[in-house]
Formats: C-alpha cells, sequence, structure tokens
C-alpha cells in the first residue's frame, strides 16, 4: 500500500482524503501546508505539517505527495505546488475514479483529480494537474493540456484541445474541433463554436432573470 502525503487544508483536501481512501490503494498519512497556513498541528485527525518538513518526515523515497487544490489564480497556485513537489522528488499519483469510464488507452498525467462519472473516450489525451469534476464527456482524439480544470457537466466535443491553465465552468459546451487557447475562462453556460484567444474570458451571453410575476402566480 503506497503511503501518500497530500498538500492542503480545505475542502478539496478533505476530498481527496475520502477518494483516495475508499476508492484506491494509498493510505493517507498526513496533511501538508505552506508555513503561513498552518493554524493548527492536524486536519481529519492525522498530522498537518509544514511543507519544509515533509521530505524530512515523510521522504520521497517511501511517499508520493499529491497536490489537493483548487483552480486559485487560473491553476497557477496548484501547478507551483505540483512543480515543487516533482522538484523535491517526489512522485505525483493520480486518482481516476473507479466509476468514471475512461476508454482511452493513452497515459493520465501526474497529479490528476477525475471523479466519479466522466466519460473519456478513446483516444483522448489527458496531461498533468488536470482536474475533471464529476460528470463530464471528453469526446475522442480530444486533448487535455496541464494544469486545467474542468468542473461538472462539461460537454468536449471531439477532437478539441483546451490549452494550459484554462478554467472551464458547469455545463459549458465546445462543439467538435474547438481549441481553447491556453488560460482561457470559460463561465458556466458557455457555448464555444468557435477558437478562442489566450486569457480570454467567454461567458454566455445571457443567465437567468427575475420573471414579472412571483412564483404563487405561475404554474411550473
Amino acid at each position: 500500500m503506497a503511503q501518500l502525503v497530500l498538500f492542503g487544508a480545505g475542502d478539496i483536501a478533505r476530498l481527496a482524503h475520502f477518494y483516495f481512501t475508499h476508492d484506491t490503494s494509498h493510505e493517507v498519512v498526513a496533511f501538508c501546508v505552506d508555513p503561513e497556513y498552518r493554524t493548527t498541528t492536524d486536519f481529519l485527525g492525522l498530522p498537518l505539517v509544514t511543507l519544509d518538513e515533509v521530505p524530512h518526515l515523510y521522504p520521497p523515497t517511501t511517499h508520493e505527495l499529491f497536490i489537493a487544490l483548487s483552480y486559485t489564480k487560473m491553476n497557477r497556485v496548484r501547478a507551483a505546488k505540483y512543480e515543487a513537489a516533482k522538484a523535491l522528488g517526489y512522485t505525483c499519483p493520480s486518482y481516476v475514479s473507479s466509476r468514471a469510464t475512461v476508454l482511452t488507452q493513452r497515459p493520465i498525467g501526474e497529479n490528476c483529480f477525475i471523479l466519479e462519472d466522466n466519460t473519456i473516450q478513446p483516444f483522448v489525451t489527458i496531461g498533468n494537474n488536470v482536474t475533471l469534476w464529476s460528470g463530464n464527456h471528453v469526446g475522442h482524439d480530444s486533448v487535455i493540456e496541464d494544469h486545467c480544470f474542468i468542473s461538472s457537466h462539461v460537454v468536449v466535443s471531439g477532437h478539441c484541445t483546451i490549452g494550459r491553465y484554462s478554467f472551464i465552468g458547469v455545463n459549458a459546451t465546445l462543439h467538435n474541433s474547438v481549441r481553447i487557447a491556453e488560460q482561457c475562462l470559460i463561465g458556466a453556460g458557455a457555448v464555444l463554436m468557435k477558437d478562442t484567444v489566450a486569457k480570454g474570458v467567454y461567458l454566455p451571453k445571457q443567465g437567468a432573470m427575475l420573471f414579472a410575476k412571483n412564483s404563487d402566480e405561475v404554474e411550473p
């Protein structure tokens, strides 16, 4: 059983602890954070140490390190910690849910977090440090580059490319063969029919609006 340290002490780390514990052969033995964020010595009943202590307490020869962070600063915080872990000599395992449908035979990168009900079709390529929250469709021959975060119920059609450091919001849809450039933010519910520009922010034209009548004046 591989022994695992999780970087983080928030919701993502709590979820990573659950998934690695219940759906893999890894044993989570500790959490770590940067020194300025450590306000206690334990988290979920396990030791909470600082990152600089990890190589001495949990060396990379006997332990692995998973970066359990979200999409803060367009995934750059998570990417920086992933690179720091690699510089320290750690293997950064990926979590791929046993309840995901993974049909690609191409290897999935390191430090990926792929949750339940994702459908990943044949010939898909997934880079390092990619998060796929629950319930997405990733069409055949698509490429997800390093350090991306795809939230829930996103439809990525076939032959798409999602550039590094991009974030795609809930229920977004990518047309066939669309290329998302690096560092793009795709808002919830957006429909992408054409390629994007680097660092572009794409939002749906109209969200929900308040109707003129109250709920007790209309029939569902």
